[in-house]
């Protein structure tokens, strides 16, 4: 049975759908998409039924990343279904804990950083109203944790 990763953050069409479209290119290129399976979620219903933004795209292409998928919010029952849920921040990380009434999931709620292996952030900064230059550190950052993140999954 493959293990299943969810990547949530407030609208799902930046950071997560960034993070689900990297962690899947490089399940591709190791040729793990028989065990590995990705999707991700909003915190909030604001996007619901929207493609990524096109400035994280255009981000992501630079990095040979394209990003598909429709924005979802995350349920209850997600915390069930997936064996990860990855907050892109506090706020999403607490969003995610306050659906777990019964504190049966809390073990499988973890913070995107936690995998990373080259940069010393606690958090993935929301690029929505930064420039150019934010897009692109976001992807940078997010292929960092998704490398770190596969390299514990292999072990």
């Amino acid at each position: 049975m493959p293990t299943k990763l969810l990547f949530v953050c407030l609208g799902n069409i930046c950071r997560s759908p960034s993070a689900e479209n990297i962690m899947n290119h490089l399940i591709a290129q190791r040729a793990l998409g028989d065990k590995i399976v990705c999707d991700s979620a909003g915190t909030s219903s604001y996007h619901v039924g929207s493609s990524p933004d096109r400035r994280m795209n255009a981000a992501a292409q630079r990095q040979g990343v394209t990003l598909v998928g429709q924005s979802r919010q995350l349920t209850a029952a997600d915390l069930e279904t997936f064996d990860l849920v990855l907050a892109m921040d506090q706020s999403n990380y607490q969003d995610i804990l306050s659906l777990d009434r019964s504190h049966r999931y809390t073990r499988k709620i973890k913070l995107m950083c936690d995998y990373c292996r080259r940069h010393s952030d606690k958090e993935v900064p929301d690029p929505y109203y930064g420039g150019e230059a934010g897009f692109d550190y976001v992807i940078d950052l997010l292929i960092d944790a998704c490398e770190g993140l596969l390299a514990e999954i292999k072990a």
